[in-house]
């Protein structure tokens, strides 16, 4: 496709390139491109300029290499930079990036006829019971966002249940061109989204926006709320906040920056390479998250430390040094931000747009007249008792598959006699359901209740899995070394199967949650256990808990080739997205 659009830029048949700025980060595209669109453009625009800035509440690094762009196009080339989500410190530091010679024009960012609310609903099944009581009553097609991917998913399928038009949207689901095109064209009543769903799209006539948690800043939640009715008389804007959403901020904040140590040690295995080094082989050698690295390597890139090729990297001579004063201040005012935020929806009086409006440093705030604040609340402040225990219900018995890993990390396939069946878990930690009994047990009491082992053998049985299992055994742990084993005998003993205590631990272990990448996960679990008194029919092999799956894939593998016929894995709690 882009060879096509190469030359009908060589033809002078194009009068309009749209492009992400991610796009300059191709080498072709860099060497064979650039110059050729910088001698002839007649205007640069840079839409959702904000990116640019590192205060920003969105910032893309490759937003940076438009700096280098500007330096090939001739000084009469006009560049436009558009944004709605920027306060000064944001606009001030764009136009040192892009220019002195800018000129900064700016509206009033008030969207009329927007009615915002806040909502204090703590626990996730008092606000999946109130989005199934409002929702409908609402008039068109919405979006719901969540912090995470695994509460998109959950808020869909609920509403789904509840016999509603939803859909979830992420940056790993399918089909989201088709999801987009059905909530642009009413087909479908909610679509339950994370912030993927965002820049490029545009939907005029939105009529409501819903935050089933609260986003981390004010500016974050002008710009996702400031979709709802664009081009409508009257729309509306919910803030559900939700007891985990400062845990979730914390996360986020903490992770957003990749730390000198980890900076450093990267830097130090390119420069101890010859030569272009795989992301892979960077991955073995540097315990860092996949995506975490990607960011890291990409911020290396666009300061010139390193350049890439295909998925190598190579150190350049250029010299490097970590911004720590830079990361502390940018990471200080993300402590600002969210106490702003919090600041917002503890408001007792005044005005939510007024707020909104001057925290994005607007000159021209007003009252909106039709908030919570202005007007009173125009939506209910709870949902039923009955919709809530409702929905309780809903999350304690929505299916967690635990789908087995068909590769290793080096991306050799897992020979299909020693992969894991598809298994089970019976939460998703932090969702509001069993997931509150299992916290408690692993972290508090020590052993889980016995309510814990009823829903579990409930759950084997009317799950079925294939193959049956004929025996149980578990994944041991030095640290707890009867939280498991006392967990798998008792569902033994309810399924009425033996119970064998067939895996062992050889070696002490870093915890796997320390562990940021698949390569480290799996590395760390690889000869920490062995089999003995292995039954040959198919086994439920059970754990507490499960993120990465590497610990139930080795074991799995060990116990298929110690003559086991097939592995079912049943863990409490999947904390995967979490």
């Amino acid at each position: 496709e882009w060879a096509a659009i190469e030359d009908r830029i060589a033809a002078d048949d194009v009068d309009l390139l749209l492009i992400s700025p991610e796009r300059l980060a191709n080498r072709d595209f860099r060497e064979n491109m650039l110059g050729r669109l910088g001698a002839s453009a007649g205007l640069l625009v840079v839409d959702e300029a904000h990116c640019i800035s590192d205060w920003g509440h969105d910032f893309r690094a490759d937003y940076r290499r438009i700096e280098r762009v500007l330096d090939l196009l001739p000084r009469t080339v006009p560049v436009l930079g558009c944004t709605a989500t920027a306060n000064d410190r944001v606009v001030d530091d764009v136009v040192a990036q892009l220019g002195e010679n800018l000129d900064v024009f700016r509206g009033p960012l008030a969207r009329a006829g927007l009615g915002l609310h806040v909502l204090d609903l703590g626990t996730p099944a008092a606000r999946l019971a109130w989005l199934a009581e409002v929702v409908p009553r609402l008039e068109g097609s919405g979006i719901v966002y969540c912090l995470t991917v695994g509460d998109a998913e959950v808020v869909a399928a609920w509403l789904v249940d509840q016999g509603l038009a939803a859909t979830a949207y992420h940056g790993s689901s399918d089909g989201r061109e088709e999801v987009e095109q059905a909530l642009l064209e009413n087909r479908v009543k909610v679509v339950a989204a994370t912030s993927a769903l965002g820049m490029g799209f545009d939907k005029p006539d939105l009529p409501f926006v819903i935050h089933f948690q609260s986003p981390g800043s004010v500016i974050a939640y002008y710009q996702q709320v400031g979709r709802a009715g664009r081009r409508l008389p009257s729309s509306v804007g919910a803030l559900l906040c939700g007891e985990e959403d400062r845990d979730i901020h914390d996360w986020f904040i903490s992770s957003a920056f990749p730390t000198a140590d980890e900076c450093e040690r990267v830097v130090a295995t390119l420069e101890a390479r010859d030569g272009f080094v795989r992301f892979t082989d960077i991955e073995a050698a540097v315990n860092v998250r996949h995506s975490r690295l990607q960011t890291l390597l990409k911020n290396l890139e666009v300061d010139g430390v390193v350049v890439s090729d295909r998925g190598k990297y190579l150190r350049t001579p250029r010299p490097f040094a970590y911004d720590v004063a830079r990361t502390e201040a940018v990471t200080a005012l993300r402590r600002r931000e969210q106490a702003q935020m919090r600041d917002y929806i503890k408001l007792s009086s005044g005005c939510r747009m007024a707020f909104l409006r001057a925290a994005l440093d607007d000159p021209h705030v007003v009252a909106c007249g039709i908030c919570d604040l202005c007007a009173g609340p125009l939506l209910p402040a709870e949902a039923e008792t009955k919709r809530t225990i409702e929905a309780a219900a809903f999350l304690r018995r929505r299916p967690h598959v635990i789908e087995p890993r068909k590769q290793l990390a080096d991306r050799s396939s897992i020979p299909q006699g020693e992969r894991l069946a598809p298994g089970r878990a019976l939460c998703r930690w932090g969702d509001g359901g069993w997931s509150v009994l299992v916290k408690r047990g692993k972290q508090v009491e020590g052993q889980f209740a016995a309510e814990i082992v009823d829903v579990v053998v409930d759950l084997v049985r009317t799950w079925r899995p294939e193959p049956n299992p004929e025996w149980i055994t578990w994944v041991p742990s030095l640290n707890h070394p009867e939280l498991v084993p006392r967990l798998a005998r008792s569902v033994a003993a309810g399924l009425g199967l033996p119970a064998v205590g067939a895996v062992v631990r050889t070696r002490h272990t870093a915890s796997q949650n320390t562990m940021e990448n698949s390569t480290q996960q799996l590395a760390n679990v690889t000869g920490a256990f062995a089999v003995e008194g292995v039954l040959a029919g198919p086994c439920l092999l059970i754990d507490d808990i499960v993120d990465s799956r590497w610990t139930l894939t080795h074991v799995g593998g060990l116990l298929r080739r110690a003559g086991c016929a097939a592995v079912v894995p049943f863990a409490l709690a999947d904390t995967e997205g979490r």
